[in-house]
């Protein structure tokens, strides 16, 4: 698991779908709250998943300490 490596919503363009907590198993996102995207355990966040990203259908979700070069697919551009 990695320290500086998690989810980073943007809340503008989230749709609340719940794709992305669906989808996490390691208890990042606040279950509580779903379909709204709440990271609360940033720690649970395994280095180098885009998992979730690649789920978002609105491209809402980019990745703290991400130096991979990956784009969110549905990523809407301006």
């Amino acid at each position: 698991m990695a320290k500086h490596w998690y989810p980073v919503i943007d809340y503008v363009s989230c749709i609340s779908c719940g794709s992305c907590t669906d989808k996490c198993t390691h208890g990042v996102y606040d279950t509580d709250k779903a379909p709204s995207a709440h990271v609360i355990f940033p720690d649970g966040c395994v280095d180098q998943c885009h998992g979730c990203g690649n789920l978002c259908p609105s491209g809402s979700i980019t990745y703290n300490g991400d130096a991979t070069g990956w784009v969110p697919p549905n990523q809407q551009r301006v």
